[in-house]
């Protein structure tokens, strides 16, 4: 598809042309309006997120293994008007409880959602995976959205934006001191969250120190290095199961 292509598509778009109909004059392929509205879209997120300028918030979701963490609020109180700074962790006795999975949305241009995930350790490893910002249309974001919490038991949550920060960044601040940066990918869907004012934390180790369970994924003898070193023998726990699939997880 040339530029000029291109460019047509993108203006009868602002003229609320359907992508069918935008074919239909220009004689090309539905799919290739689609993909060319697409990549228009993914390419303004970007742009506006390099610039520091940020669409507003659709929706942020919080998988229930990380909403546990929160305390029990009053039916008259909203999570918003949570005033305590350390939100303490509740639930200390279920492995699974210190993995959880926070995605946060934003609305675009053209009726569109983009969505950035951010699977997150608690307990040890801070931010494990991320994904980059994704546009999709609102039919297709309640898919992916399915998707990406359908390993996570129950059903996930809507969370003011700062409690998703929170979350986030605290997870992020305790792995990085315990000497694991966050996952390749958190770099480019970092601009995506939003500033973070640091007011609103979750309590992350348990039982006051790091505890690592490893994933699949995992490389455990070097995260068990790390450990040692930033910690000293002893000062944490941990419990390993099956062995590494990549050698090169770092």
């Amino acid at each position: 598809m040339t530029a000029t292509q291109q460019q047509e598509i993108l203006n009868l778009r602002t003229l609320n042309l359907t992508p069918k109909q935008i074919a239909r004059k220009l004689g090309i392929k539905v799919s290739e309006v689609n993909a060319a509205i697409q990549n228009q879209a993914e390419q303004t997120t970007l742009d506006r997120l390099a610039s520091g300028e940020l669409d507003p918030i659709y929706q942020c979701l919080a998988s229930e293994s990380l909403i546990q963490l929160l305390p029990k609020i009053p039916p008259e109180n909203s999570i918003e008007n949570i005033l305590t700074n350390i939100i303490p962790i509740k639930n200390k006795n279920d492995i699974d409880s210190g993995l959880g999975l926070v995605v946060i949305t934003r609305e675009a241009r053209y009726n569109q959602i983009t969505l950035c995930s951010y699977l997150l350790d608690i307990w040890c490893l801070g931010v494990k995976d991320a994904m980059p910002p994704r546009t999709v249309d609102r039919i297709k974001f309640k898919e992916v959205v399915e998707g990406l919490f359908n390993l996570f038991p129950g059903k996930p949550q809507e969370v003011p934006l700062e409690v998703a920060q929170g979350m986030i960044f605290s997870a992020c601040e305790y792995a990085q001191s315990l000497g694991f940066q966050p996952h390749k990918d958190f770099e480019k869907s970092r601009a995506h969250i939003g500033e973070w004012d640091g007011m609103i934390r979750i309590e992350c180790g348990r039982d006051g120190k790091p505890f690592y369970v490893n994933g699949p994924h995992d490389n455990p003898t070097k995260i068990m290095e790390t450990l040692k070193k930033s910690k000293g023998e002893g000062n944490f726990d941990f419990m390993i199961g099956s062995a590494p699939i990549e050698d090169d997880f770092w």
